[in-house]
């Protein structure tokens, strides 16, 4: 399909593991899954933790190798880039990461964090660092004259903006969330999906939304995959699996969602 920005197949990720008296076994974190994530969509992988759902998004952003299978990305096999091929993919696929004060350098201000992306791709900012640092922190709704600050200065919220920031400084196609608002409060976590969606309206990136809780997913994604044990149990559109779960895990999980009030739910989908 030719709006196929990745495309993912057969991907499993074994780990050797010692057991007692120095005994070697193996532990399969991701099971043969496949899944494409098309131009311009959020595609959410959801499940429990220890499911393999933040393992597959490392591969995905080649922070780790794949035991086996594939990953396609606008049509280039990129399972083994390496070099030029794999700086130029970095550069496309970003990260934002669940908490956002371990991912970011505490001794970097926020000026030298949001023009790292930069620096490694070898990209001089048009107008100079400081109108681009500017740009990226208005954009995601922070002061510019706090870009000398550091991290430790700022709210959960406004350090997760930060890391929103980082991963927008190339201009990426795909941006990967993995638990990018699980630490956060409720009232915060709304405020940066609301920005997420804003972001993808502007740009038109795509979204890996890596996810437990459904109904924040709800809000965002327009397909879900479903993970278990390492593989993927069902997936297809949100309104389809939400309303029609066939896998046993995915009812489980859906029962789990506080149930809200019919009518907020639809001005919800209306305004989406």
């Amino acid at each position: 399909m030719s709006d196929v920005l990745l495309r993912v197949r057969d991907l499993t990720k074994r780990f050797t593991v010692r057991g007692p008296y120095r005994r070697k076994s193996e532990f399969t974190a991701v099971d043969d899954i496949s899944f494409d994530v098309r131009l311009g969509e959020t595609l959410a992988v959801v499940g429990e933790s220890g499911c393999g759902k933040s393992t597959s998004a490392r591969i995905v952003a080649k922070l780790m190798e794949p035991t086996s299978g594939t990953l396609e990305f606008d049509g280039e096999d990129i399972t083994h880039a390496t070099g030029a091929r794999l700086a130029g993919y970095r550069a496309n696929v970003q990260v934002v990461f669940q908490d956002p004060f371990s991912s970011l350098n505490p001794r970097h201000t926020v000026e030298r964090i949001l023009m790292a992306p930069l620096d490694y791709q070898g990209i001089a900012p048009k107008g100079g660092r400081r109108a681009c640092t500017r740009e990226l922190m208005e954009r995601v709704g922070l002061n510019p004259d706090h870009a000398h600050r550091y991290p430790a200065q700022f709210s959960g919220g406004q350090a997760q903006r930060i890391g929103i920031a980082r991963a927008l400084a190339v201009n990426p196609k795909l941006v990967i969330c993995d638990e990018a608002v699980s630490a956060l409060d409720v009232s915060v976590q709304a405020q940066i999906i609301e920005l997420l969606r804003r972001l993808q309206r502007e740009s038109g990136f795509s979204y890996i939304f890596i996810a437990h809780d459904l109904a924040v997913v709800r809000q965002l994604a327009q397909r879900v995959a479903v993970m278990s044990k390492g593989r993927i149990v069902e997936q297809g559109p949100c309104d389809e699996v939400f309303k029609a779960p066939s896998d046993p895990y995915t009812k489980t999980l859906l029962a789990a969602i506080p149930r809200i009030n019919p009518e907020w739910d639809r001005r919800r989908r209306a305004a989406r």
